[in-house]
């Protein structure tokens, strides 16, 4: 094939992001800009849809310059994206009704828990694999068309269009030709019956939502659409779609049942490959759509989330103002051997599996005047492993698996302290890639299978390259002990908001 090259774009939460690989899974060339967090009020996230567009497709153009190339260079394009984060917008004009109202965001936490009053959980996890939670997508659509003035009508009247953010851009570099939404993307919003792979008449009843404004689902693998010209200079296949998590899990070949990955990003993912059959929880964790190959069964996940991860690291250096970059934390985090006993638990948005507590906040304990900013850092890199050890204890008891590796990548995995404690934690070995853009990497290998610029997974193998490997060396007695304390503060955090209400 003459066009040889792949275009990732990683479209996350706190950024966007563009990556271009060679045929032998090179990076070539990258392009990153950040964009407004917006927080109306408290648990509450927004993003402007259209600066999301224009961060991304700005990435995307000056990645393409900085290696040289035009779209005429490119074999396809791959998308991954935040999940969960829904945007509303008009099928004439293209423009969002509103700002995309984040997964992060809880404002529908009352809508949620009177579906919980009226006993529809079990049904919905049935479904969809999911549980009921502010997080995923639905209750977003349906808080949108009603609280924007005359939505709900156009809505209905087929005036509208709603997505995840996958949609949004291929909307939007399709120029308006494709409305359509990868299956693991669709999986994450309440609507989509998991073993059809279809959305569910009964899901949009219960949660409001009209079928005239959901996008069509496609498979993650293959061919969906074309870039418009005008956009790299020559039109250019889009043939591989996945939602962050997916994306990472695919990128670090973790193809096989029984094989798990970490990703340490804003929030921190553990997903575990469970075979063609969606796994059953009973620890809450969450049976998802991992991705659908062209002409294959659809294939899924065990998935456990934290919702603050290297968010959390983002607030000592924004909140509090105690680093710079976020780069400096480590550094900080060693100048103490442990954290003096103080103990984070990061619940800013509330506490993602297995607590699901959407009334938790972000508390301090044990503080004492010998605290320092070094020990508070510690502590707070000490939290992000906390919460990935308990998705971990939680899969263990659902699976009846031990996890014997943990594959890890994302901004946070590349802090040594982090990754040597989350190994002792787990009790089992961390192994951390040279390239920790597994997301991206995840989408070109989707979008260049897509369009046969390799054959199969195997020819995929010699891309994933090991940079450090973590060993456990903590006693069990004292991970023990360490877990038991967590589980202390992780009580004093929960229910919090709704305890704190006048």
């Amino acid at each position: 094939m003459a066009s040889s090259h792949l275009l990732a774009l990683d479209q996350g939460t706190s950024s966007s992001r563009a990556i271009v690989f060679d045929a032998s899974g090179r990076m070539v060339a990258s392009s990153r800009r950040e964009f407004r967090q917006i927080f109306p009020q408290p648990g509450w996230v927004e993003h402007d849809a259209d600066e999301i567009w224009r961060t991304q497709l700005g990435t995307a153009q000056e990645a393409l310059a900085a290696a040289g190339l035009t779209g005429a260079d490119l074999a396809a394009i791959g998308i991954t994206n935040q999940r969960e984060t829904v945007v509303i917008w008009e099928r004439a004009s293209g423009r969002p009704i509103a700002h995309a109202v984040v997964w992060q965001d809880r404002r529908t936490a009352p809508e949620i828990e009177a579906l919980r009053a009226r006993g529809v959980e079990t049904t919905v996890t049935a479904r969809t694999g999911l549980v009921l939670d502010p997080y995923f997508s639905a209750t977003k659509i349906a808080w949108l068309l009603d609280h924007v003035r005359g939505a709900r009508g156009r809505a209905e009247r087929g005036e509208l269009a709603a997505g995840t953010i996958d949609s949004w851009l291929l909307w939007n570099l399709t120029g308006g030709a494709v409305h359509a939404s990868e299956i693991g993307n669709a999986s994450r919003t309440l609507l989509l019956d998991i073993r059809r792979g279809e959305w569910d008449d009964e899901l949009l009843e219960l949660f409001r939502v009209p079928r005239a404004i959901l996008p069509s689902v496609v498979s993650s693998e293959g061919v969906v659409g074309a870039a418009v010209g005008g956009h790299f200079g020559a039109e250019v296949p889009i043939a591989g779609i996945a939602g962050d998590q997916q994306a990472a899990l695919f990128g670090q070949l973790c193809t096989t049942p029984g094989m798990a990955k970490c990703t340490y990003g804003t929030g921190c993912f553990l997903l575990m490959h469970t075979g063609e059959q969606p796994a059953t929880s009973r620890s809450r964790l969450l049976a998802t759509v991992a991705w659908r190959r062209a002409g294959r069964p659809v294939e899924f996940a065990l998935e456990g989330s934290v919702f603050t991860g290297g968010s959390a690291i983002q607030w000592l250096r924004d909140g509090l103002g105690i680093i710079a970059q976020s780069s400096e934390v480590s550094a900080l985090a060693n100048q103490v051997p442990d954290s003096g006993g103080v103990t984070v638990v990061p619940a800013f948005t509330g506490l993602g599996a297995p607590y699901w507590d959407s009334q938790a906040r972000g508390t301090i304990l044990g503080l004492t005047r010998g605290s320092t900013r070094a020990h508070l850092a510690r502590a707070t890199i000490e939290s992000i492993a906390f919460q990935v050890a308990d998705l971990h204890e939680a899969m263990v008891r659902d699976l009846d698996r031990a996890v014997t590796e943990l594959r890890v990548d994302g901004g946070a995995s590349a802090s040594d302290p982090l990754m040597q404690f989350q190994a002792d934690l787990l009790g089992v070995r961390v192994e951390r890639p040279k390239d920790l853009e597994s997301t991206a990497r995840g989408a070109a290998m989707l979008a260049g299978l897509g369009v046969g610029l390799w054959k199969d997974l195997e020819s995929l193998a010699s891309q994933r390259v090991v940079d450090r490997s973590f060993s456990p060396s903590m006693p069990a007695k004292e991970r023990q002990q360490r877990m038991a304390v967590w589980h202390r503060a992780v009580e004093r955090a929960r229910g919090w908001a709704s305890e704190a209400s006048p």
